[in-house]
Formats: C-alpha cells, structure tokens, sequence
C-alpha cells in the first residue's frame, strides 16, 4: 500500500515536526530522470507531481535547517522557513536550464530560512528605523537584481531607494549576511534571496548539489575572470572552499575599501552573468 504522504504545508508544530523527521528518510532519492518527468508533470499543473516533488526533498530542508541549529530559531522554525523555499522552488523550477531541482531547491530553502533569521535577529539588532530602511534597500536590490539579471551596484540601490550612497553602504554593511547565493527577490510574501543529511543508501543529496555548484563548468567560468575578480568571487561565494565572506571581509582579505570590492564583485557577476551554466544561480541570486 501506498505510503501516505506528509502534508505539505509551512505550518509545522512539534508534533508534525517528529512525523515529518520520521517520513523525511522513506522517500527514495529522485534520478534525474524522474525529476524532469515530475517538473514536467508540474508545469501541466499536475498538483500530486508537485507532492511527489516536495517530498521526495523533504530531508533537504530537514539537513539544511539543522546547521542553522543555535542561530536564533527553533528547529521547528527553521524547518518551518525551509518548506517555504522548497515549496517555492517546486513551483519556480524550470527543468530546461539543465540544472538538478536538488541544487536549485538548496538555494532557495537556504535564502527562506536566512530570510527567517534575519527577520528574527533584526527585531532584536536594528532599531526601528534603520530595520525599515534596511528592508527598503532589501528589497529594491531583489527587485533590482530581476530586472538586471546581475546584483546591482550601490548607486542603483541608492537611485531606487532614494538613499544616499552612503548611507545604502552603512545599511547593506549592517544588514548583510554572509552571501550564500542568496540576495532577496521581490516582495517580503512572494520572493527570494541570493545544508547533513539523514542516513539514507545512495549519495546524500547534499553531496549532489555541492558536487554541481562546484561543477568543472561553473569552476572554468570563475576561472576565466582577471585574477581580482576571481579572488572577490571566491571569497564572497564560497567556491574556493572556505566559507562566504562577508563584503567587509573581503575588502579587509584583498586590502581594498569596502566600495572597490563591491565595484569589482559587480564586474565579476556582470561577466559570469551571460553564462548559461549559471543560469539557476542567477534567478535567484
């Protein structure tokens, strides 16, 4: 008999947490095969290809969350914000860019969930009115990111928001977080942003995406850049095998100011944005 799914919804408690926990492991890892015949099911509006879909990376969200363990929210939160973005990658995912739906749904449940945290932390951090500028430069720079199709300068988040570009450096400084491919999209309900695992027999899907954000074509067209580009590109993304820098950091790492990294990282993106390889990165980054 059929296995009765988890229901799939952003509303979890403690209880619906244990039995998606105990679920998450009986669904069988997806072949790419069968991600493409369910995305393409999807996009005819079939609602139980979009079940099979969200559960099926139901231990992604589960892995993802648990790193975000003693950051600020509660497991059952961080799960929460998780099934949010992978329920979002469900209905954005476009199997014709070639991409694993694995490696798309990581970066969109890793922006919800950061999205999740940060909200939290700035209601504590940000007095009341540096938070609402702050999410006034937030989300100009998604939307500008979805018209420029590459993460915009300060002088345009300055343009668009009214701001000084003093003043959008200070906010963006205070308000961002380490980039994990992840700047928010669109409004605070319906955008996104630019993960272990439970045991399971086959490759972790985890070990999937970082074998592909990692792929010989992504590493060739960071590799094709002048070495400075390369190095900011490195280093606020992680692709070098450290951890995300933060714009500040990076400055500090390349003996530059703050401004000149951010002007050579909008260099970088802009090049690395006309390559159909990143193509998955960048609608969401």
């Amino acid at each position: 008999m059929p296995r009765k799914p988890t229901p799939i919804t952003p509303e979890l408690t403690s209880d619906s947490l244990d039995l998606l926990l105990r679920d998450a492991g009986s669904y069988e890892l997806l072949k790419p095969a069968q991600e493409l015949e369910l995305a393409k099911r999807i996009e005819r509006g079939d609602l139980q290809a979009k079940e099979m879909l969200i559960n099926s990376n139901l231990r992604l969200v589960v892995s993802i969350a648990r790193r975000y363990i003693g950051h600020g929210l509660p497991m059952t939160d961080l799960v929460q914000e998780g099934m949010i973005g992978l329920i979002r990658a469900a209905e954005k995912f476009d199997w014709r860019k070639g991409f694993r739906f694995s490696t798309y749904a990581t970066l969109w449940i890793r922006q919800s969930i950061q999205r999740g945290l940060d909200n939290s932390a700035r209601t504590v951090r940000l007095p009341a009115n540096v938070a609402q500028r702050a999410r006034k430069v937030a989300r100009a720079a998604g939307d500008l990111a979805v018209q420029l199709e590459r993460e915009p300068t300060l002088e345009e988040i300055a343009m668009a928001t009214g701001l000084t570009f003093d003043e959008v450096e200070q906010i963006r400084e205070v308000d961002r977080t380490p980039a994990s491919l992840n700047s928010p999209v669109g409004d605070e309900s319906d955008g996104g942003e630019l993960g272990h695992f439970i045991s399971a027999e086959g490759p972790a899907p985890e070990e999937e995406v970082h074998t592909a954000l990692a792929s010989i074509e992504v590493q060739r067209a960071i590799d094709t850049l002048p070495d400075e580009e390369r190095k900011v590109i490195n280093l606020r993304y992680g692709t070098a095998g450290e951890p995300p820098q933060t714009p500040a950091q990076t400055a500090r790492r390349l003996g530059v100011t703050p401004r000149q990294a951010a002007s050579i990282e909008d260099r970088a993106l802009a090049k690395l944005s006309v390559l159909p390889q990143l193509a998955a990165l960048r609608e969401v980054a």
